[in-house]
């Protein structure tokens, strides 16, 4: 599975490090300032151009959150941030065809709209407050560093310019290798998980356990089921996918798999960092909210795909056995690879080896922070450097080269 999945993998990173590389960190912060429906349009939006990682997407909402976004925009932006990206689309494409991407990219926006509503009825502002208070006192959780960095492009100019500039082509670099190395342990957890399920659990217990003979009560059961058994795999982001194939292939329902997918947001790792982020009360709420919306998004992918007929047959998802042999995809796992290798060369040449030391980081890192690191760029004697957000909680600006730092 993993030599299935490798040359697609590189191609969603790539494509994601592409817009990240032009997306600035103090353009989202503004842009989240309460919870209208533009606004949270505009977090799914840049929840969908930011980190695929779990942990990272979390932390990141929280440092939002802090530095004054609508608490409702910031869980948008969270929320879009691990199930509206591009790499899990491509994944999800090739593993289980294009139904499954159809319906994620469905399925996000209804989920965060469910979101919306039921925070706009249930949400106190005294358990925002409370939650405020929490968050300001800074408890780490994971991928702290890593939230905190801004690896945009700093230059003005168009699209294609900062994009293809010296500078473009060293943001794109941190990006990719920075994304990879967040999400590598959630993705080597679920191809190990997922192969191990696979090979030892029989199907006979998954079509039991997800009453696969009874087609109503599969639909049924299938929403309400698959976040449980995400929140207990302890596996999210981009490596539940593969354990979403082994589900798929097992019984569980269609809108079930989504459901499932959606629910890397509430595995038990990441509800103990609710709890550091914003208190005991708000992660429960947190919890129940997401678990409802993920129901009532299986819910609808269920009904609308199975009435227009796009419910694809489990025999076209794939769980590689056949080993490796010269076809299409050790072709493109070449390409893909050299070009992953390039990124890589690039990245450790332009002070990346440092930032992979400040991954885990600090969401406070006072005066020292790795906020104002000027990274050199080689690109014959031109320099340039990469903001990285350090201030988590502080009115103050990024440090650029060259340009005033942007109000948070």
């Amino acid at each position: 599975m993993t030599w299935e999945i490798t040359w697609a993998l590189i191609l969603g990173f790539a494509l994601s490090s592409v817009v990240q590389a032009v997306v600035r960190r103090s353009t989202i912060v503004r842009l989240l300032g309460d919870d209208r429906p533009r606004t949270l349009a505009l977090a799914s939006a840049l929840g969908a151009a930011s980190s695929s990682c779990s942990y990272a997407a979390v932390a990141l909402a929280r440092s939002l959150f802090r530095k004054g976004a609508d608490f409702t925009a910031a869980m948008a932006f969270e929320i879009a941030s691990t199930n509206l990206v591009i790499e899990l689309g491509v994944i999800l494409a090739l593993l289980m065809g294009w139904q499954f991407t159809l319906a994620e990219f469905t399925g996000g926006p209804v989920m965060i709209a469910a979101l919306a509503v039921l925070f706009r009825l249930f949400l106190r502002d005294k358990l925002v407050q409370e939650a405020r208070a929490q968050a300001d006192r800074g408890l780490a959780g994971s991928m702290e560093g890593h939230a905190a960095m801004d690896m945009s492009v700093q230059r003005e100019g168009s699209f294609a310019r900062r994009l293809l500039s010296a500078e473009g082509f060293t943001s794109v670099s941190h990006v990719f290798v920075m994304e990879w190395a967040a999400i590598i342990r959630d993705l080597v957890g679920g191809l190990l998980i997922a192969g191990a399920i696979a090979a030892w659990v029989p199907d006979s217990f998954w079509r039991g356990f997800f009453v696969a003979g009874h087609p109503l009560a599969a639909k049924v059961w299938g929403p309400l089921i698959g976040p449980v058994v995400a929140v207990i795999s302890f596996v999210c982001s981009i490596g539940n996918v593969p354990l979403a194939v082994v589900l798929w292939k097992g019984g569980i329902s269609f809108g079930g798999v989504a459901a499932f997918i959606f629910a890397d947001l509430i595995i038990l790792p990441i509800l103990n960092i609710y709890r550091k982020y914003y208190g005991l009360k708000m992660a429960a709420f947190i919890l129940g909210t997401f678990f409802v919306t993920m129901a009532i998004a299986g819910y609808v992918i269920e009904l609308v795909f199975g009435g227009l007929g796009l419910v694809p047959g489990r025999a076209s998802a794939k769980i590689p056995d056949q080993g490796v042999s010269w076809d299409y995809t050790t072709w493109l796992n070449i390409v893909f690879l050299l070009l992953a290798a390039v990124l890589i060369v690039r990245f450790a040449r332009t002070g990346g080896l440092a930032m992979l030391r400040m991954m885990g980081g600090s969401p406070d890192a006072g005066g020292s922070e790795p906020g104002h690191a000027h990274h050199a760029m080689d690109s014959g004697s031109a320099q340039a450097g990469h903001g990285h957000d350090g201030h988590d909680g502080h009115d103050g600006h990024e440090g650029h080269d060259g340009h005033e730092g942007e109000p948070a």
